[in-house]
């Protein structure tokens, strides 16, 4: 969002066969978790506001967009087959490289926690700012791409 950088969350979930993100851990860890305090508190600073989500199978679950719905939260549309053209996609590439360039490698699911959480900490509102600002011409290159791939 514009102006302000939310919180990072770290999902848990076991992996393997059935253990990988689902609607339910959606909802507990995502939704119900720190999204909805932060969504309360733009929501009164700003008025309203969209919820900005992929086609992601736990996002668009029918107790997913139920949550949603029974929660007052209204999402900005996003085709099923469009590109992702969420403005916090580039920022997942730089916490990567901020990440693989840490001054110690993470071994372990703690320390690459603690360096995820030291990463997003040094990704500034400048940084969101910037893709927010370009939003604009990202979807103008979509539609003249016809869908297609554009240089983003």
């Amino acid at each position: 969002m514009k102006g302000s950088k939310g919180p990072l969350v770290v999902l848990e979930y076991p992996g393997g066969r059935g253990g990988g993100m689902n609607a339910e851990r959606y909802q507990e860890q995502v939704l119900d978790g720190i999204f909805f305090d932060y969504w309360m508190q733009m929501s009164e600073e700003r008025g309203q506001i969209l919820f900005q989500q992929d086609g992601a199978a736990s996002h668009t679950a029918k107790s997913t967009q139920e949550w949603l719905k029974w929660n007052s939260i209204d999402t900005f549309p996003h085709l099923p087959s469009s590109p992702d053209l969420n403005p916090i996609e580039p920022l997942w590439n730089k916490m990567k490289s901020l990440i693989q360039n840490h001054p110690h490698i993470p071994s372990s699911i703690g320390e690459l926690k603690v360096a995820a959480f030291e990463a997003w900490g040094q990704i500034t509102e400048a940084d969101i700012d910037g893709h927010v600002n370009h939003m604009g011409d990202r979807v103008q290159a979509v539609l003249k791409a016809k869908g297609g791939h554009t240089m983003y």
